[in-house]
């Protein structure tokens, strides 16, 4: 039997349908309920298999969700809002999705609840940060493979790039950059976030005239969502606050020690 279920592509329910027989003979299934269960379980087992790829493919570092967002603490952002974005309607109209703000505030905790439901809904996802993207296609060694590589960052439904603003980019790493936001165009959804103003890109590839050309796709079809509140990660310390005018001065890294600690 086993070839039969190779030969049908029916793996999941071959797995599972002892299981199935047994309940069948003790609850008495009619063939139609036995046989919607066992095509179900088969359907199931598909989906799970198929998730577990896109879940391997995505390398989302966390799963996060908007019921575990404390809107509360950034009372800037529109709740309402974001739920209607958890719909998934810009993914399927190629839009785009800019958090902007201070490190600490939620960007990168909103942008996974996003690639997360995405994936929940069948859509494929990656996520990088703009360093990593930077280096893998700079990294290529021949023109072939950065082709290789860049039609990964183009592929899917959905691209997350965390973290713009932290590394500024050499000039073959901002033209690659642009090259990515291009092909991604009217064609996929990119979720980025920033702590950098849009003034501030030009400094950020080293080119205004490439920044400018770069936000007018990227902004093109866009929700840029501000969040202009405190860092979650400093909530609880601010009670802690120190004054540094009382501290010890600290050698610099690779400046030679005086012998006195």
């Amino acid at each position: 039997m086993s070839g039969a279920y190779k030969q049908l592509n029916l793996t999941q329910l071959e797995m599972v349908l002892p299981k199935l027989l047994e309940h069948a003979r003790r609850e008495q299934w009619t063939y139609e309920t036995f046989l919607e269960r066992a095509l179900t379980a088969e359907l199931d087992g598909r989906e799970r298999k198929a998730m577990a790829r896109r879940l391997k493919a995505a390398r989302i570092p966390g799963k996060k969700t908007i019921d575990g967002f404390d809107f509360s603490f950034q009372p800037t952002l529109s709740e309402r809002h974001l739920r209607e974005l958890a719909d998934l309607s810009f993914v399927r109209t190629g839009t785009n999705v800019i958090f902007l703000g201070p490190p600490g505030t939620g960007k990168t905790h909103l942008s996974l609840t996003l690639a997360n439901q995405a994936l929940t809904q069948g859509h494929s996802v990656l996520f990088t940060t703009l360093a990593e993207l930077a280096q893998a296609l700079e990294s290529a060694s021949h023109p072939g493979l950065m082709r290789q590589r860049l039609r990964r960052y183009i592929a899917p439904s959905l691209l997350v790039i965390d973290e713009v603003g932290y590394t500024t980019l050499s000039q073959e790493q901002a033209h690659y950059f642009f090259e990515l936001v291009t092909a991604r165009y009217e064609h996929g959804s990119i979720i980025l976030t920033s702590n950098t103003s849009f003034a501030q890109w030009g400094n950020l590839l080293g080119d205004e005239v490439l920044a400018t050309a770069l936000l007018d796709r990227l902004l093109h079809h866009a929700e840029v969502i501000a969040i202009n509140g405190r860092s979650y990660r400093m909530k609880d310390r601010q009670g802690d606050r120190v004054d540094i005018s009382t501290q010890p001065a600290r050698t610099p890294i690779g400046a030679p020690s005086t012998g006195v600690r």
